[in-house]
């Protein structure tokens, strides 16, 4: 079977600890984590976990039901990358001397959708919002002209398909 990227979306009380436990679900069953972001959700008091991993939609499955098994761990889902709309961020930090140098870092950061979040002394900030690929794209370009520091944010994602998840919310909600 060929491996695929998938995002998990794991729905949690609020406990320290769980995302420890969660990655251990995940190492023992010798899965590699591309990204992992973890954040408030809609609702008071559940936290959102978002976890993207290349594999076989059938060791996805098998995951996804022993995530399920955790204590504190209300519902876990998977997608396939069409079925939900996502984005990461990324930040570069440049010197500023390569600004001043012509109009290459202008024509980098509007070619790439970028834009210039803040100019200092000795460096400049630059943030991209994209598909990895693209961030990577801009990583290439500003490394040829020199750069300091990067850095790249995990997936963020929001479900296309609505019935499941808002069904599954609805009756957490009412309890």
């Amino acid at each position: 079977m060929r491996k695929s990227e998938f995002t998990l979306t794991v729905f949690s009380e609020d406990v320290t600890g769980l995302m420890a436990r969660i990655v251990t679900v995940i190492t023992r069953r010798h899965m590699n984590i591309e990204s992992l972001t973890v954040s408030k959700s809609s609702m008071k008091k559940i936290h959102r976990f978002t976890i993207v991993i290349k594999e076989t939609e059938d060791a996805i499955r098998k995951l996804v039901a022993q995530i399920d098994k955790q204590v504190d761990v209300l519902k876990a889902f998977y997608y396939k990358n069409s079925e939900i709309v996502y984005q990461e961020i990324a930040l570069y930090k440049i010197p500023t001397s390569v600004f001043y140098q012509g109009n290459t870092v202008e024509k980098l950061v509007r070619n790439h959708s970028a834009r210039i979040l803040r100019i200092e002394e000795e460096y400049i900030v630059i943030e991209k919002t994209g598909y990895a690929k693209e961030t990577e794209a801009l990583l290439k370009e500003l490394k040829k002209i020199g750069i300091y520091e990067f850095a790249r944010s995990g997936r963020v994602a929001i479900v296309k398909p609505m019935e499941r998840l808002n069904n599954y919310l609805k009756t957490i909600e009412s309890k």
